[in-house]
């Protein structure tokens, strides 16, 4: 295979992933991962699934991403590239599976209701 698209969604952000052999290099929106990621802990979401699957530094990613916060944006990434490798090596799916990468986090925020503050916050009760 020279290429291999996956989609990966979660909350609002839907992060497209294009994975081609090569040396390891991760563009989001045309910038390095770690510049467009500057947290920490994102960063290892998205190197997560190469780490689980021992293919650090051998798939070349191009990632367009919208949508959502950046941690949104980062776990659409790490799902769509789990999705990617499956596609790849089939042997690559009980070990992202174990850790919960192939699962599409469904949670979304829950829309205000008329006459409520919040979706689920009413106003203070007063008896007289």
């Amino acid at each position: 295979m020279s290429q291999i698209n996956a989609v990966g969604r979660r909350k609002a952000a839907v992060a497209r992933v294009f994975m081609s052999p090569g040396s390891g290099q991760i563009l989001v929106n045309g910038k390095d991962y770690k510049e467009f990621f500057t947290v920490d802990h994102l960063i290892y979401q998205i190197e997560l699934p190469f780490l689980l699957t021992e293919s650090q530094g051998k798939w070349d990613c191009k990632i367009n991403v919208n949508g959502g916060g950046i941690k949104g944006q980062a776990e659409a990434i790490r799902l769509g590239i789990a999705r990617a490798l499956v596609k790849d090596d089939e042997e690559n799916k009980p070990v992202l599976k174990k850790q919960s990468l192939m699962t599409r986090d469904a949670r979304k925020v829950e829309r205000k209701k008329p006459g409520l503050k919040k979706a689920r916050k009413k106003t203070q009760f007063s008896k007289r």
